[in-house]
């Protein structure tokens, strides 16, 4: 099948091979053997005058053109497929469609369930895989291929469109007990003091915690690392540390039984504003645009909370 020369079969590998980053899954994924996949990379290197796939040790990498071309390949076939009819219609009540979505440990914590009582208000048969945010989300352009959704902290140069969630801010939270707390505050000599308990998300990723003490100016003294920002409050409890996570987060876990407190600090005046990211060929999916109502409507819910 062809259109003005173009060879539409190769469009759709093309895809496939782009989307997959790697020849033999692209192959599989279309049912094609390993050499007709090849076949069709060469075409397409020769086409583009351009590697598209370059080896990276055992894997492959795409080229900043294969990076560029991606959303509009994808839009393309998208486009092509409601040309020719072969879409199904997207009707909630029914639907039983599974999507994905990943996001830090914080954000599960704050979004799951206003967005599960949207969602299953209009669509009690529709599915989410909800996944824990990788190391490798701010570089990798696979991540808005492989979900649907990323919800993460705005200004850190995730690719893709996005839109608002809600807004926090961080905060320091400590035991009672801690020496430096005076009448529930910590000062900035104070914050410089202290050893501190950090989330990290992959060796390089800055957090929002990284950022905020940078305009602080302070070089903490790290002493214990945890992954993602859940342990924090149980690293510190009954210690002499502190920990910088968002204040949604650490609301949740002062209660009976804990020994934890939120400080009045210099931190209070850094905001944090999570959002959500989406590849732009998703806009032209009925299923998807319902799906961002839906986070827009739960953006509406935990503003009003």
């Amino acid at each position: 099948m062809g259109l003005g020369g173009t060879d539409l079969n190769l469009l759709v590998a093309m895809q496939a091979l782009l989307e997959e980053g790697n020849v033999t899954n692209a192959g599989k994924r279309l049912e094609l053997s390993q050499p007709a996949m090849s076949g069709a990379l060469a075409k397409l290197r020769r086409r583009f005058d351009d590697e598209l796939l370059t080896r990276s040790g055992r894997d492959y990498e795409l080229t900043p053109l294969a990076r560029e071309l991606l959303p509009q390949v994808q839009r393309a076939v998208h486009l092509l497929g409601r040309a020719m009819q072969v879409e199904e219609e997207f009707d909630p009540a029914t639907s039983t469609r599974l999507f994905r979505l990943t996001m830090s440990d914080y954000a599960i914590a704050v979004l799951h369930e206003p967005l599960m009582a949207v969602i299953s208000a209009q669509a009690p048969h529709l599915r989410l895989q909800i996944d824990k945010m990788g190391p490798d989300l701010r570089a990798s352009e696979r991540v808005l291929v492989d979900y649907d959704v990323m919800v993460g902290p705005q200004g850190f140069g995730f690719l893709g469109e996005n839109r608002p969630l809600w807004r926090d801010r961080m905060v320091c939270l400590v035991d009672r007990g801690n020496p430096r707390l005076r009448n529930g505050r910590l000062e900035l000599a104070d914050l410089r003091a202290l050893s501190y308990a950090v989330g990290e998300f992959g060796p390089g990723n800055l957090t929002p915690a990284d950022r905020a003490a940078a305009e602080l100016g302070l070089d903490r003294r790290v002493s214990v690392q945890v992954s993602g920002w859940l342990p924090l409050p149980f690293v510190i409890q009954g210690t002499d540390m502190v920990a910088v996570l968002p204040d949604r987060l650490a609301r949740m876990v002062i209660g009976p039984g804990t020994t934890l407190t939120v400080a009045d600090s210099p931190f209070d005046d850094v905001p944090l504003v999570e959002g959500y990211w989406f590849a732009p060929s998703r806009l032209d999916d009925p299923a998807h645009c319902w799906l961002f109502d839906r986070l827009d409507e739960t953006r509406e819910a935990l503003a009003a909370g």
